[in-house]
């Protein structure tokens, strides 16, 4: 079975990946999605006034929040999932996580803010794109007229 990473934020760029996904556009069968979302890090200051179990516990109950809405497009079309929450820098943590489960290909929307606002903000996908050892394919939403 191949493994596929589905990488979302919880908005409708990650849901057009997985309906793209869902819909069986890219892969016709034997595949299994690996649903991730990264939330950073929380700083030292936090950590020392936290117990590590209720942090762990406030990664994973927001990840499943933002993993929510493309679980049910995938649960709704049958294709077979996992979700994993990650956390640390999103960029690196999804490659190495694809990396570690030798994923046939990386799935991500495309916000598509244009090069300028990029430059400034920077990229999750476009850093994904630089370091990944497989295929990353970018999903836009469809417009409307389509």
């Amino acid at each position: 079975m191949q493994n596929i990473v589905l990488a979302t934020d919880g908005s409708t760029y990650s849901d057009a990946a997985a309906q793209c996904l869902a819909d069986r556009r890219l892969f016709k069968d034997g595949f299994s999605v690996h649903v991730v979302h990264c939330l950073p890090d929380l700083s030292g200051e936090v950590k020392s006034f936290i117990s590590k179990k209720d942090i762990d516990a406030w990664h994973t109950e927001e990840s499943a929040k933002v993993m929510q809405s493309v679980a049910t497009i995938l649960r709704g079309a049958g294709v077979p999932f996992e979700e994993h929450s990650l956390v640390g820098f999103a960029p690196e943590r999804i490659v190495d996580y694809a990396r570690s489960i030798k994923a046939e290909a990386i799935i991500m929307g495309a916000h598509g803010r244009g090069a300028f606002l990029e430059a400034i903000v920077g990229s999750v996908a476009g850093r994904v794109i630089a370091h990944a050892e497989c295929p990353v394919v970018l999903v836009k939403v469809p417009s409307k007229t389509e």
